[in-house]
């Protein structure tokens, strides 16, 4: 199983990230993935690029969304191409206001809108591979013109795309048209294997390819530190993202199975008033039992063994969702926990 190191970028910047990707490398990481929060990934990832060597470069995840199939064609090919072929392009849909009222960009049916647009980013890297006139018509993106003047050079084959998923449908789309799927970290263990699994299945068979083929990439919550009071502090900043996830209607379908829903109802709800302490009295409303639920907790030495227990016999990669730490060096011990415990160490 391949471990992913999610590098922690403060305040979006783009310092520190060279000696983090150096670091992850010597340490033996497979991959470094960084996140579309309060920044581009795909800068820090050129910077990872010419840090290292080996080590893989992931967008965990890129709004997709937010750009044309056509920008993020090009920036990908480029990273692909100064990294040596080393990038995964891994692409999330976000949610409807944020598409429309932070990016102002266009939101509708997204599970369709999202396999049109890998379909659209491989003819892309088609055209470009081979010569071939661009030929893409599809209900959401067109793209019908490339002249050779704007057509980067390619070396390399076009990276991997993988497409983050919940709901059924989404899951579907991975199944059906990506490499991969990547497991948003607001799941829990028996949703992946009653849910999302058989939907990945679903789509699988109506790409016409093997379900084997299909990569699954975790990054679950984790509970955990060095000492008491870290995990302490880490077992409320997972409670928080719990709480923030569960206000979100499109991830109600997880709280529904465990027989949560009438939460999400509230925190939603919550999120909505003005109270300025909306957000610490929602986190007050996810129980330990939640908590224990979403989130794998244990000493540093016990992460990596329970991790594969929850997981290991379904996922292709692992990886610590770090909103659950403050500090990146614990992100660094406690991902190579997960390497040193598995089945194989």
């Amino acid at each position: 199983m391949r471990t992913i190191l999610p590098l922690s970028v403060p305040d979006g910047g783009l310092h520190d990230t060279r000696e983090l990707s150096r670091e992850a490398e010597a340490t033996g990481f497979d991959a470094v993935a960084i996140s579309e929060i309060n920044s581009d990934p795909m800068l820090q990832l050129t910077l990872a690029a010419e840090a290292t060597d080996r080590i893989g470069l992931m967008t965990n995840i890129v709004v997709a969304f937010a750009r044309s199939p056509m920008t993020l064609a090009l920036q990908a090919t480029a990273l692909q191409e100064y990294s040596g072929g080393r990038l995964t392009l891994g692409l999330g849909s976000q949610v409807r206001p944020h598409i429309e009222r932070r990016f102002s960009m266009p939101w509708s049916a997204p599970a369709r809108r999202m396999e049109e647009y890998v379909r659209a980013l491989r003819a892309i890297w088609h055209a470009w591979e081979t010569g071939e006139q661009l030929r893409f018509d599809g209900e959401f993106y067109t793209h019908t013109l490339m002249i050779p003047e704007y057509a980067p050079a390619v070396s390399r084959p076009a990276p991997e795309i993988l497409v983050a998923a919940v709901g059924q449908r989404m899951t579907e789309t991975a199944g059906a048209v990506a490499d991969g799927v990547i497991i948003h970290p607001f799941t829990t263990e028996r949703f992946l294997r009653e849910v999302t699994v058989p939907a990945l299945q679903r789509g699988a068979e109506r790409g016409a390819r093997p379900v084997g083929e299909v990569k699954l990439v975790a990054a679950p919550f984790v509970v955990s530190g060095l000492h008491d009071e870290e995990i302490a502090r880490s077992r409320e900043l997972v409670r928080q993202r719990i709480a923030f996830y569960g206000s979100t209607p499109a991830y109600r379908p997880v709280l529904d199975l465990h027989g949560w829903g009438e939460l999400g109802e509230e925190l939603n709800r919550m999120s909505k008033t003005a109270d300025p302490q909306r957000w610490e009295r929602m986190s007050s409303l996810v129980s330990d039992d939640m908590v224990a639920t979403f989130a794998v907790e244990g000493a540093p030495e016990q992460v990596g063994a329970l991790l594969w227990q929850r997981f290991g016999d379904l996922v292709d990669s692992l990886s610590i969702n770090q909103r659950g730490f403050e500090d990146p060096q614990t992100v660094l011990h406690l991902t190579a926990a997960i390497r040193n415990n598995g089945p194989a160490s």
